[in-house]
């Protein structure tokens, strides 16, 4: 390009910035992870600007056999990034209490000494003693450990009964979604529970993540022993929620229940006859393959000379706690009573094979305990509504041999 005399050279933006930023070769933009060595793991831990310059801010000493090293190699020391020193390294700050280096935690374990790692669960507990009811009301959680992609989760809490088999008494929440802090406040309720119960069963409370293209994750649980409970006393926790404890194989299999039957007996003077309430069941023992059953109840009123003491109720589908409602009368006289025995049957209803029997209770006078106790009472006490809860066994009564 020729100038005309007097002009002077004139340099675009673009040169002049390529001039001035760029005098010598191009060097590669460093990465974020440079200057923090956790993200990716693996890095080599950096030796701080200490090691190599001088105490009192003088400037940093070479060696004749150290490589010179320029500014950007300092700020890269100085933020901890890579490079380790010829001489020593410097060793990560041990953790408080002695523990592995923060580096060594695994993020999907989501190991942590802190006790609200998985969350925190509020919840109250009533033993209703008159009703034999436990009302178990779940209040909140709070900090749950996020489970999904995106940092959430959509928590649920299930109950369980132990000793006992799981889906006989698990109860469940509503499932919320994208939530780490979900707040429920629903009353769970188990029926059926007695005094006995409560000094030797312990409840289960876990939460869980559902989701709806896998199986549904855990969180944390936590299990209180019922023997802390006072009867009609409301008692509320606020705990941390634990990883999953095992569940001891080797529990006593006399333990194992058919489930429980709530009965009402009353005798009544203007029908002149005995009716038997058959109110509800809880517990049942699983007879289908969808790890539920389909029960209905038959009860006999024996020695039946006549075959017309058999009285069904309807069936109850797809579940362990039906509530049936039914009530069915015997006109029998007073004094007849004592000579009598009412047998109890819970049965699962198939199609096309035969029925199956899931358990049985006696109460009469050969009987023993609570239900020799009920039906003396009902003797006792004329026009008067007696229920009790009976727990079901799994021998048939001797009379029954099949639906």
């Amino acid at each position: 390009m020729t100038l005309r005399r007097g002009e002077k050279t004139t340099i675009s933006i673009q040169e002049h910035m390529a001039i001035d930023v760029c005098p010598g070769p191009i060097k590669p933009i460093k990465q974020i992870s440079d200057y923090f060595p956790r993200f990716p793991r693996g890095l080599p831990t950096a030796v701080s600007r200490t090691d190599s310059l001088q105490a009192g801010g003088s400037q940093a000493s070479v060696s004749p056999s150290d490589p010179p090293r320029d500014d950007e190699e300092d700020v890269d020391q100085l933020f901890g990034a890579y490079g380790p020193s010829p001489t020593r390294q410097r060793q990560p700050p041990p953790r408080p209490g002695g523990g592995k280096p923060e580096e060594d935690i695994d993020g999907e374990g989501y190991e942590s000494d802190d006790c609200t790692a998985l969350g925190t669960l509020d919840f109250s507990l009533l033993y209703d003693q008159e009703n034999n009811a436990l009302h178990c009301t779940i209040s909140k959680a709070k900090g749950l450990k996020p489970m999904d992609h995106n940092g959430l989760a959509d928590p649920y809490v299930k109950l369980h009964l132990l000793p006992g088999a799981s889906k006989a008494n698990k109860l469940r929440t509503k499932t919320l979604r994208n939530t780490l802090n979900p707040t429920w406040n629903e009353t769970l309720t188990y029926y059926g529970i007695t005094d006995e119960d409560m000094i030797r069963k312990t409840l289960r409370i876990s939460v869980c993540d559902e989701d709806k293209f896998r199986h549904n994750e855990f969180i944390g649980e936590t299990r209180i022993p019922l023997k802390k409970l006072k009867p009609n006393q409301t008692k509320t926790f606020s705990i941390c929620l634990e990883k999953q404890l095992p569940v001891d194989k080797t529990e006593d299999k006399s333990l194992e229940e058919r489930g429980r039957i709530l009965i009402s007996l009353k005798y009544s003077s203007q029908k002149q006859g005995l009716l038997v309430g058959i109110v509800r069941c809880a517990h049942l023992a699983a007879m289908d393959a969808n790890g539920y059953s389909d029960p209905y109840v038959k009860i006999y009123l024996k020695p039946d000379v006549d075959k017309k003491s058999k009285h069904k109720t309807a069936v109850k589908k797809k579940t362990l706690n039906p509530e049936f409602n039914e009530e069915f009368c015997y006109e029998i006289k007073h004094g007849d009573l004592a000579k009598k025995t009412l047998e109890v049957t819970v049965w699962d209803y198939d199609i096309g094979k035969s029925n199956d029997f899931i358990g049985g209770v006696v109460l009469g006078i050969n009987a023993k305990g609570e239900r020799l106790k009920h039906w003396f009472d009902c003797l006792k006490n004329k026009d008067k509504k007696i229920e009790r809860w009976h727990t079901l066994t799994n021998e048939l009564p001797g009379a029954v041999l099949s639906d």
